[in-house]
């Protein structure tokens, strides 16, 4: 059993637990303050099991974790709110707390949180372990202060090599059964790494049920219409069902407006 396996099994144990922990109605995270509309940056301790698998493949071993969540109009944290969870590309040594505020306008117009996780130390090698690590442990501390969230639906989102990123994470998240995911909005992606995912991990066949929404620059040099379309055939092969591709008039860019389109179609499909 590999390091990643065994975590995702350790996740389906841990995260669950935290939704029967005392509730708490206050406004705050992490000891900061939460408004509606607002911004909050938070800081965290990284469990030891988390800290082990960041620190695969000679990773330092991170110790603190830290995350950027943006809040829509009228958020109060004793209702369920959908959930957007950012990943970023690893080029140009992006992170996903960076690339979080690209979809904040966007998702919380439409009611939508606003995800993005880091540590407080930057990786040796920026794995897809780190990655899952730091967001297993970002949403276990907002689940400490508000176990409620447990029951909040997440989407994955992510800009080219993010979008291809986002979709394992998802797809490792789900395998966990702690966590129910609407939908995986993936931009700029030239390469099917969702449902190689699926095939690994065997999440089991609801996740085929989950929308996927490939957003596609007409005139993208790196992630052509027809890697897309690609990518299209190869999630139906695989098995999911609710695929839709949807081109603009651009290169290779994240589409604020598709966003939006994007995150009404899972809510509408979610019914939530």
């Amino acid at each position: 059993m590999t390091q990643s396996v065994r975590f995702i099994a350790i996740l389906s144990v841990v995260l669950p637990c935290l939704l029967f922990a005392g509730l708490s109605h206050a406004a705050t995270l992490a000891g900061k303050p939460v408004q509606a509309g607002g911004m909050v940056e938070i800081q965290f301790p990284i469990p030891k099991t988390f800290q082990d698998l960041a620190a695969e493949g000679g990773n330092p071993r991170p110790d603190t974790g830290r995350a950027v969540l943006m809040f829509p109009p009228g958020f109060d944290p004793a209702r369920r709110w959908p959930v957007l969870v950012v990943t970023s590309t690893s080029d140009f040594n992006r992170t996903s707390v960076m690339d979080a505020d690209w979809y904040r306008k966007p998702a919380t117009a439409e009611g939508w949180v606003v995800l993005g996780s880091d540590a407080s130390i930057s990786p040796r090698l920026d794995s897809t372990q780190w990655r899952l690590a730091m967001l297993a442990a970002a949403l276990e501390a907002v689940r400490k202060d508000w176990p409620q969230a447990a029951k909040w639906p997440l989407a994955f989102a992510g800009f080219s090599g993010g979008s291809k990123r986002s979709g394992v994470l998802g797809v490792m998240l789900a395998r966990t059964g702690s966590v129910r995911i609407c939908g995986f909005f993936l931009s700029g992606i030239n390469e099917d790494r969702l449902g190689e995912a699926y095939k690994t991990y065997q999440p089991g066949k609801g996740l085929l049920e989950v929308p996927v929404w490939l957003s596609s620059g007409d005139s993208d040099p790196i992630a052509t219409p027809q890697n897309h379309n690609l990518v299209r055939a190869s999630l139906e092969r695989t098995g999911f069902k609710r695929v839709r591709l949807e081109q603009f008039g651009g290169g290779h860019q994240l589409k604020m407006s598709e966003v939006q389109r994007a995150l009404q179609w899972f809510r509408q499909l979610g019914n939530f």
